[in-house]
């Protein structure tokens, strides 16, 4: 082992252990070990961004842009409406939601998917009487099946598909991955709805306001004329709340109700304010500032039937630019023009002073203000909401055109005569043109902390190619596993890369996973192409854990999951993922 070798181990197993952790987000992680690695001379310094340019990010790229398009015209929630009259019919309603997550995810971004449906699933089973921890998780992990079944389904495979192509000069078509990803999906999602969903851990939990509870923490306090806040600025009052760790949510002013508060905001005697805190200190408050508490049941009325407003509840995601943060830290109500009634984690109500939670990725918030705020809010948290989206205005009319724009790219790629980036690139174009993604929304739906991780980590893995590392590490493998039969290492491969992918990034474990497989085929002489597919396989099936895709991770709070239940259904799964894929991986591409 020479210096580079010791140094790119070094780095790698570093980045391995921090992607694990979480400290950090991924991108910045990757991009760490990146200039890490430059630094000592491992990475040329004029081959530092060539992974931005890569046929694989640019295709990650388009993808993302055109299930955006897709998205956004409600070409996709047509197909939804249909999905409400069977809610009633517990495994008819799992079974319908579940092969239509994996459907929609052939196609576009399993995160998109994912969002679309979950708000539909939500509503509906708890209409039913039943909890959304029932359809969830069978969801979550129907939308990750979906996506092994074409090339554009998940980042692995396109990683793949252009990783061949760098090693032998003919890549992956749209629908090679179908033989062996499409029997995985199907037996994946049968044993779900045979016996997977009875595995889930179901805990008892509502929704919506009867899971936050607004009346033990909403209480309504009314201005006196002794107070001394009578007379004064908003400002005045909102600075003492702050200091008993209080919140003003709105009041009514002069019988005009202001659902959020400005420090000009002049306060008069019998104005009726909205606080935020636990009864002990809305009480201590109150009678400190002669103030009279009113009733915590006005409060909930006025978020229940507020005319002027609305309460409305998002799923923070991991793009979120809240997570890590708290309330007090970004001065939340002020920036985004709305109130942070109240916050829930794994099904749980936060119950401690709201201004010190620190948000993560799952967490269900619960918003309040005007209609035209909530709606920007949501925007701009970079939040799911869970409730069904209505479709704006003339949206219903660009679903057609989508439709056919993605239809006729998918078409002339399966077909062979464009390659799969151009396609991608002239749908993207086109639905700019007709106003599907209007331009200044070209980029919205791109998860830019995806496509900064493969910019740095496509050279990452060529490093391991031109260093020597990736023919070390086979060595290494083949001294112990060499004489094995060509079917145990194939397993082997999977099961590793499986593994991998439940604790680290679907795209990360790729690039990492690719070049050592490709490696022992060659080296033992057998079809690399089924080796690649295994990684294929393996790279996108993290159903162990719910930090490893992040779908698992969007359904944590509002399906009330903790992170130990993933496994209960996770595990079988991935059992029965291993038996089907081995003999279709030895039958379509044989070794």
């Amino acid at each position: 082992m020479n210096t580079d070798q010791s140094i790119l181990l070094l780095i790698l197993s570093a980045l391995l252990v921090l992607l694990v952790w979480g400290r950090w987000r991924y991108d910045i992680v990757a991009l760490g070990a990146l200039f890490t690695a430059s630094l000592f001379g491992i990475i040329p310094q004029t081959e530092l961004f060539t992974g931005f340019g890569n046929p694989a990010t640019i295709t990650v790229v388009m993808v993302l842009i055109v299930s955006f398009g897709l998205t956004k015209s409600g070409a996709v929630e047509f197909i939804t409406e249909a999905i409400e009259p069977i809610s009633g019919t517990p495994y008819l309603h799992i079974a319908v939601l579940t092969f239509l997550a994996a459907f929609l995810s052939m196609f576009m971004n399993n995160v998109g998917a994912l969002a679309l449906l979950m708000p539909i699933a939500i509503q509906s089973t708890s209409k039913a009487g039943r909890s959304p921890a029932t359809v969830l998780m069978p969801l979550s992990f129907g939308s990750i099946l979906g996506g092994l079944v074409t090339l554009i389904g998940t980042p692995p495979n396109i990683l793949i598909a252009s990783y061949r192509q760098e090693m032998t000069g003919e890549s992956f078509t749209m629908f090679d991955f179908a033989p062996v990803g499409g029997g995985i999906a199907v037996c994946g999602i049968l044993f779900m709805l045979l016996i997977g969903w009875k595995l889930v851990k179901v805990r008892k939990q509502t929704t919506g306001l009867e899971l936050f509870n607004v009346e033990k923490y909403l209480f309504e306090l009314k201005v006196t004329d002794e107070s001394i806040f009578a007379g004064k600025k908003a400002g005045v009052l909102q600075d003492s709340l702050a200091e008993q760790k209080l919140v003003l949510i709105s009041m009514v002013h002069r019988r005009e109700k202001i659902p959020l508060v400005y420090r000009r905001q002049l306060v008069v005697a019998n104005d009726l304010l909205m606080v935020q805190g636990s009864h002990d200190d809305v009480e201590q408050f109150a009678n400190l500032h002669k103030l009279q508490l009113v009733s915590a049941e006005n409060a909930q009325r006025g978020i229940l039937h507020d005319e002027d407003s609305r309460a409305a509840e998002v799923v923070v995601t991991p793009n979120s630019p809240i997570v890590g943060r708290t309330p007090s830290q970004i001065r939340f109500n002020r920036k985004y023009s709305v109130n942070l009634l109240a916050a829930s984690r794994s099904g749980t109500p936060h119950r401690e002073r709201l201004r010190d939670f620190k948000f993560q990725v799952g967490d269900v918030l619960l918003l309040h203000g005007p209609e035209d705020e909530i709606q920007e809010a949501i925007i701009k948290l970079n939040c799911y909401p869970l409730a069904n989206r209505v479709l704006g205005l003339g949206r219903n009319k660009k679903a057609v055109p989508a439709l056919a724009t993605f239809i006729l790219a998918i078409t002339a790629a399966a077909s062979g005569l464009i390659s799969i980036q151009l396609a991608l690139g002239m749908a993207t174009v086109v639905m700019v043109l007709l106003n599907i993604v209007p331009v200044r929304e070209f980029y919205d739906g791109v998860d830019w902390a995806v496509v900064v991780l493969l910019g740095a980590m496509i050279p990452l893995g060529g490093a391991l190619e031109t260093t020597g590392t990736t023919t070390l590490l086979v060595s290494g493998i083949l001294s112990v596993a060499g004489d094995m039969s060509p079917v145990f290492l194939i397993a082997m491969i999977l099961i590793i890369t499986m593994s991998v992918s439940d604790v680290l990034n679907n795209a990360a474990t790729a690039i990492l996973m690719a070049p050592i497989a490709f490696n022992i085929a060659i080296s033992l002489q057998l079809n690399p192409d089924a080796f690649l597919m295994a990684v294929a396989v393996g790279a996108s099936c993290a159903f162990l854990t719910p930090i490893g895709h992040q779908n698992n991770a969007l359904i944590m709070g509002p399906g009330g999951y903790k992170f130990g239940d993933y496994w209960r259904m996770g595990l079988p799964l991935e059992i029965v993922i291993v038996a089907v894929a081995l003999p279709l991986l030895l039958i379509v591409w044989p070794l």
